[in-house]
């Protein structure tokens, strides 16, 4: 049998042609279908989570003027599928070509970009823990308690991370639902439950027992949120990056947030980003 060997020009170049066929090009198959399908999550609020069975928060709103800048690009109309994604599969939609955006609450990390890539950052959020009012109040206090914590999610990885780097001790328990870990920490389960301050804020706004519920000032760890896209896909990764700094340049993205986190005003973290994010033409 005859073996031959590629030279490392020829054999890069096959990898970028084989990248490129693993995703129809999404740009192509936007103006050819007019179908734009957006991966949404139910539980990430305020981020990305259905009310009466339709996609909202802040995230699929962004999405949603996203859309109509790209419908403008192109010519043509374009319409939203929304594609109920979680926790365990946002990633794998987007690989596999299920969805053409996933428009969540989504951390870019090095492991992440091995398999997708990410938008510029459309919003910046801090884990931190909510508590009991009548309990600790500050995260050092929480050593040798139990913290609550969802499963396999950077958010976890965080709270390891954090209680190593201070050196504290304990019980992490990982649960598979934002609510449950309310339900935990109501039910003296949990002493703490630690979250995106994004995703505790929605917690606390559903609660009708929020007046027993606090959230520390405390802010752990720092994350800025991106959409993630087909992994290569560059000219459509364009196309969005440019359309999310007009976004932001149009004071689009600031009207956003206020609509979405009203009565909370925008943090400095959330300022800088409108600053920093967007790329000039």
């Amino acid at each position: 049998m005859r073996h031959t060997m590629m030279r490392p020009l020829a054999f890069a170049a096959a990898l970028c042609a084989l990248a490129a066929s693993v995703h129809a090009q999404t740009l192509d198959r936007l103006a050819e279908t007019g179908e734009l399908r957006i991966g949404v999550r139910a539980d990430a609020a305020p981020l990305s989570h259905l009310r009466d069975g339709k996609p909202a928060g802040y995230t699929v709103a962004v999405c949603e003027r996203l859309a109509e800048r790209l419908a403008a690009r192109l010519g043509r109309e374009l319409t939203l599928r929304a594609v109920e994604v979680d926790a365990t599969n946002r990633f794998d939609a987007v690989a596999e070509g299920r969805i053409d955006l996933l428009c969540g609450a989504a951390s870019e990390t090095i492991s992440r970009r091995a398999t997708v890539d990410f938008s510029i950052p459309v919003f910046i959020d801090g884990a931190t823990v909510i508590m009991r009012r009548d309990g600790i109040t500050d995260f050092k206090g929480l050593a040798g308690a139990r913290i609550g914590v969802r499963a396999g999610t950077t958010t976890e990885t965080g709270l390891r991370a954090t209680l190593a780097k201070l050196g504290m001790e304990a019980e992490v328990v990982t649960l598979n639902d934002h609510g449950d870990g309310l339900t935990d920490l109501l039910g003296g389960v949990v002493r703490a439950y630690f979250a995106d301050q994004s995703i505790l804020m929605g917690l606390l706004a559903g609660s009708e027992r929020r007046s027993e519920l606090a959230i520390s000032s405390d802010i752990l760890t720092i994350e800025p949120q991106a959409l993630a896209l087909p992994l290569g896909d560059h000219a459509f990764r364009a196309a969005v990056d440019s359309e999310l700094s007009h976004m932001y340049r149009s004071g689009e993205v600031a009207k956003i947030f206020e609509a979405s986190f009203a009565p909370n005003a925008m943090g400095d973290a959330m300022k800088a980003l409108t600053l920093t994010a967007p790329i000039p033409d």
